[in-house]
């Protein structure tokens, strides 16, 4: 039970305890509270399939039993920080990964037997979908970060270096899923000069709000949500991530101390993405809210 005293992760914690699914309860209590792996382990067991991907509205905004790349990628971030991010269930899933990528070897979106069940209007399901770097890049980053090697990689890992290295216009998702990729491929020099481009190309195209205060008068990406914007904590969720070097240290303390004061009064922070469901918002918050912590607990930003 949460003290008194009314700090940010005591009041994160009534949040949690109130709203959020299981998962979520055990991830929080592992990151903040000396928590088991183990336990956080098992509550993400619930969500795996038979094929070896992940379902059961594991990402919010798709709904249904079936294995996602959105899912599995989930599933994969989740045992990567708490240090399971390897062995027999991983090799499952880069089998699960194989079996549903596109003919260049990378992963769609979405993959089309996710048609007929409640989707979020704004990731449509496609009969023939493309390959993406939103989906793929995350997986490749992390799976090279805990030096797991599996044939699907080969492949997967070549379309993300041309996907990142050719890319001219986009959007602040993708990009993140760009620097997932950076963040964990081996070869790290070319990382570092590519990271470089990226960022340019985010200030550039205004990608980024580097000025919270101002936030209003920045375009939001087209088919985002108003007020759908990114800032330099979404996009270097921690210091040693290569999209630091984008931002001043000013930038990114406005940036942080905007985060922090994001916090509702209920505890929890916001999503920021269009809402189509009432269940989507109410198991979306607690995922932002762990995240918002652990960026700002990153950072040294107290929270205790």
């Amino acid at each position: 039970m949460a003290g008194t005293a009314a700090t940010p992760l005591s009041r994160a914690e009534q949040f949690v305890w109130l709203t959020a699914r299981v998962l979520e309860q055990r991830r929080f209590a592992y990151h903040f509270l000396d928590g088991d792996a183990e336990t956080v382990d098992t509550a993400l067991c619930a969500y795996l399939n038979a094929d070896g991907g992940y379902g059961h509205a594991l990402e919010p905004d798709l709904r249904g039993p079936v294995s996602q790349p959105l899912h599995t990628a989930h599933a994969l971030r989740v045992l990567d920080s708490i240090g399971k991010a390897g062995g027999l269930r991983t090799e499952r899933m880069c089998r699960y990964f194989t079996d549903v990528s596109t003919k260049e070897g990378a992963l769609p979106a979405l993959h089309p037997s996710q048609r007929g069940y409640p989707t979020a209007p704004f990731m449509p399901v496609l009969d023939d979908p493309p390959p993406e770097l939103l989906a793929t890049g995350p997986v490749v980053g992390l799976l090279h970060r805990n030096q797991v090697w599996h044939a699907w990689l080969f492949r997967a890992t070549d379309f993300c270096w041309a996907a990142v290295e050719n890319l001219e216009r986009s959007h602040p998702y993708e990009v993140e899923a760009a620097v997932a990729f950076l963040d964990g491929v081996p070869d790290r020099a070319r990382a570092e000069a590519t990271a470089d481009r990226l960022g340019r190309l985010v200030r550039e195209q205004r990608l980024v709000v580097l000025d919270p205060a101002r936030r209003a008068e920045q375009p939001v990406a087209p088919g985002y949500a108003p007020g759908e914007h990114h800032f330099p904590h979404d996009f270097a969720r921690a210091p040693g991530s290569l999209a630091r070097h984008w931002f001043t240290d000013e930038e990114m303390d406005r940036s942080l101390d905007f985060l922090a004061g994001e916090q509702r009064e209920d505890g929890g922070w916001s999503v920021n993405w269009r809402q189509w469901a009432p269940g989507t918002e109410l198991e979306s918050r607690p995922l932002v809210t762990i995240q918002a912590l652990l960026t700002l607990e990153a950072y040294g930003r107290p929270i205790a």
